[in-house]
């Protein structure tokens, strides 16, 4: 019975040490330079405790410690704490209608290095190729550093499967046909792209503050998320938040989803080009970008494009905040612009769309924050939830040796 308590107590402890380990690093991870006697303060640990973990974390080589610049106050500061310069990365994928990115970011999500390009064909195994050989070049600079695969992509994803992407013209294809053999053995990670970029906005950016907002974003189409406490709420299997297709459009036009009505084919440069009787030339999103400038600078043409794109998008919003109840909305990728050229006219069709009670005081309207890298960002965030992990951790450790 000794032995079995004493063997629980050592138990209990190590769980609290490596829960202490982990307390420290998150707080880190979300607040780049704090300062140990910061950190201390805000996790409540008492100075030897504080003391122990961190000279743990650098012996493990995830933190480091580094001095700040001097003030000229009395007393010497406390050091800062920073990503190890060997510690663990998350390795973000991020896949558009456009082209493809792929980065290296440490804790703090400090992109370390980069990799791009276009599409020359948009076809899944171009695309894939093309991106495996840049992640081969990662993973010779970084090798084991290299914990998580998160992948951003402008598709309906369940699990590892990008099920639907309209704008590519893929569907059915696996997630983990971008990675390369050497990297198999890492978690893979997949996501909407727009419901990874509010993830970004929730946790670093215009909605940090807020416990319930509402993200949307127009590229090619809207997309979206809801976010709750700071986590993507995406439904029973992930497919969640593919507010583009719900039925706020015309009845009678069909979407490239396969589904008529969609709110995806009203709030974008195709709009823009119906609008115009113009063609997109294959560009929707560049496509409209001309468009708004062409507004801004007086086209009048061009404007009537521009506020009918926006006045469906405030309809929608308006539509969105009845049935979701957020305390802030966030708006992505061309909806900020759509905002700043037709702002009286999407914020009418907004408030119009507003159930009464709500009209008084709506949530307010909001760019995002994390300019266009949100997808990334929110891609690598989801990555160091995994990393920042009691197994992940140990496993860290392990390999490290």
């Amino acid at each position: 019975a000794i032995i079995s308590s004493l063997s629980e107590y050592i138990h209990q402890a190590r769980v609290q040490r490596e829960q202490g380990a982990l307390a420290v690093l998150r707080l880190v991870h979300e607040s780049s330079g704090i300062s140990r006697a910061e950190l201390t303060r805000r996790l409540g640990l008492s100075s030897s405790s504080a003391t122990e973990i961190v000279a743990r974390l650098r012996a493990d080589r995830v933190l480091t410690e580094v001095e700040p610049a001097l003030t000229g106050q009395r007393g010497r500061p406390s050091p800062q704490l920073a990503p190890h310069p060997e510690g663990p990365l998350a390795l973000a994928v991020e896949l558009t209608h456009a082209g493809w990115r792929v980065a290296a970011l440490e804790l703090g999500l400090h992109e370390v290095e980069t990799r791009s390009g276009r599409h020359r064909r948009r076809d899944p195994d171009a695309v894939s190729a093309a991106i495996r050989s840049s992640i081969r070049e990662l993973h010779a600079t970084f090798g084991e550093r290299l914990r998580v695969v998160s992948v951003s992509v402008p598709a309906t994803v369940v699990g590892q499967q990008i099920v639907q992407a309209a704008t590519l013209g893929w569907s059915a294809v696996d997630a983990a046909d971008l990675v390369p053999r050497a990297l198999a053995d890492r978690p893979l990670l997949a996501g909407n792209d727009a419901t990874l970029a509010g993830l970004a906005e929730a946790r670093r950016g215009a909605a940090r503050s807020a416990s319930v907002a509402l993200y949307l974003t127009v590229e090619v189409g809207v997309g979206g998320v809801l976010i709750v406490g700071g986590s993507p709420i995406t439904g029973t299997s992930g497919a969640g938040g593919e507010f583009g297709h719900l039925p706020f459009g015309d009845s009678k036009r069909r979407c490239p989803c396969g589904a008529l009505g969609c709110w995806d084919v009203e709030v974008d440069g195709r709009a823009m080009a119906r609008s115009l009787r113009a063609s997109t030339r294959g560009d929707p999103r560049g496509f409209a970008s001309r468009v708004i400038a062409a507004a801004r600078a007086g086209g009048r043409d061009e404007r009537q494009a521009v506020v009918q794109a926006a006045t469906a998008l405030g309809r929608g919003t308006g539509g969105l905040v009845n049935a979701l109840d957020p305390q802030i909305v966030v708006y992505g990728g061309l909806a900020p612009d759509l905002l700043e050229t037709a702002g009286d006219e999407l914020g009418d069709a907004y408030r119009r769309a507003l159930m009464r009670y709500r009209r008084d005081d709506p949530p307010p309207i909001e760019p995002e924050a994390t300019g266009g890298d949100g997808s990334l960002l929110g891609a690598a965030e989801a990555a160091f939830d995994t990393i920042l992990s009691a197994d992940e951790l140990a496993a860290w450790r392990r390999r490290r040796g």
